[in-house]
């Protein structure tokens, strides 16, 4: 009697690693140079959709990253509702709203049976999350002076990045020992705590909960056409777009790379991917004294510099333990930068600080799906060196860019 095929995905209720991806771990890595690497690894900070896709026999092209794309869509599309809404409705009832809507739609996508359906619960959870982090960041906006924003930017960022990390780590782990099911419903389990948790703090604050009103789109609308007349809202606009482009383009492949050249597990993989939440955690603690030692320009300069040497060090390093500080290099460096662009956003349009801070989300989103994109047919052609070279040299154009328009508007009088 012929032993089964070892080819064969495992059934749709299975919420762990298929065979075929697991045999490529002990395959040598020139031998799987040649080849394109699986859809799969296409989202290597993704363990869960991964895992998930895998395991309803999608991980045959590219419908893999179907409900990972769906989730990024909503989450990039609906900034330009969220942020009117936040203006006219309150920033943190919509905050509140969001999170509760994307662990309900996250609890829904773990009944999903087939892949459209799950496609489409995940496009509701990002349509929820849009609504967090940048009208959260709206929020500080309104009740932190521009001059001490900065650094409390950068300590609300810093439960962001734990959150990166910790999600990481969490949704292998959990995603191998309990399936994508049920990881999904604990997800969504903590959305919907956080949310009530925000909802029980909003009755104890004093400040920056206004009255709700009514939406305004035709008003929106005018004010974003304003935005967008800006000339310096234009500059911060264009960076952070291209700023995502080349961040995200490189970074969604570092874990493809490091499997491909070095032959890594993906537990390995997972440990030196963290490093980059451990480089922007120094950023959050010391934000405070970088902001007055640099100022602005500075931490822009510094912050391409080391988000370059970075990539760079990614692209040249012949042994994988220097993936350990390049990738802390690289978190370092974007939360420098990518911290100074959030800041300067939030002083685009203060009367319609929802709106410019959800344009900029758009903006960010945006430029990162087009960097995937742009960057998956030379990952499948020439790997991830060409990539990690790219990216270096676009960050420091770019940063350098805005840092010249920046010193010449602290220059000109207000």
């Amino acid at each position: 009697m012929r032993a089964p095929s070892t080819n064969r995905d495992p059934p749709p209720s299975h919420g762990r690693w298929p065979v075929p991806l697991k045999n490529t771990l002990n395959a040598r890595p020139r031998a799987r140079r040649r080849s394109a690497p699986s859809p799969c690894w296409r989202w290597p900070r993704s363990p869960v959709p991964r895992t998930c896709a895998c395991a309803i026999r999608c991980c045959r092209r590219s419908p893999a990253s179907l409900a990972v794309t769906a989730f990024a869509l909503a989450y990039g599309v609906f900034q330009v509702v969220v942020g009117p809404l936040s203006d006219a409705r309150g920033r943190l009832n919509m905050v509140v709203l969001g999170s509760i809507w994307a662990g309900i739609a996250s609890v829904i996508s773990a009944s999903m049976p087939t892949l459209g359906p799950l496609v489409v619960a995940r496009f509701l959870a990002g349509a929820g999350a849009a609504a967090v982090i940048p009208v959260a960041i709206a929020w500080i906006g309104d009740v932190v002076p521009y001059e001490r924003r900065q650094p409390v930017l950068a300590r609300y960022v810093s439960g962001q990045i734990l959150g990166i990390v910790f999600g990481q780590a969490a949704g292998g782990l959990l995603g191998e020992l309990i399936g994508w099911r049920a990881t999904l419903v604990v997800l969504g389990i903590v959305h919907m705590v956080a949310g009530l948790l925000l909802l029980g703090e909003m009755r104890r604050l004093e400040a920056g909960v206004p009255a709700p009103g009514g939406a305004r789109w035709r008003h929106s609308a005018a004010s974003a056409y304003s935005v967008l007349q800006d000339r310096w809202a234009r500059t911060v606009l264009i960076s952070v777009f291209i700023e995502g482009l080349a961040m995200f383009g490189g970074l969604a492949y570092v874990g493809a790379d490091l499997h491909q050249r070095f032959g890594l597990s993906l537990g390995v993989v997972g440990a030196l991917l963290a490093s980059f939440g451990a480089g922007a955690l120094f950023y959050s603690i010391t934000a405070g004294r970088m902001v007055k030692r640099l100022g602005q320009p500075g931490l822009a300069a510094f912050g391409a510099v080391a988000l370059a040497a970075g990539y760079a060090t990614l692209a040249f390093m012949q042994w994988p333990w220097l993936a350990v500080p390049a990738i802390a290099l690289i978190g370092l460096g974007f939360y420098m930068l990518h911290n100074t662009l959030q800041t300067n956003a939030t002083q685009m349009a203060p009367e319609a600080r929802g709106l410019s801070m959800s344009l900029f989300a758009f903006a960010l989103f945006s430029g990162q799906s087009a960097g995937v994109a742009l960057a998956a047919p030379m990952m499948d052609r020439y790997g991830g060196e060409p990539i990690f070279l790219l990216a270096s040299v676009i960050i420091l154009t770019i940063a350098f860019w805005f840092r010249r328009q920046l010193m010449m508007r602290m220059r000109t009088p207000a």
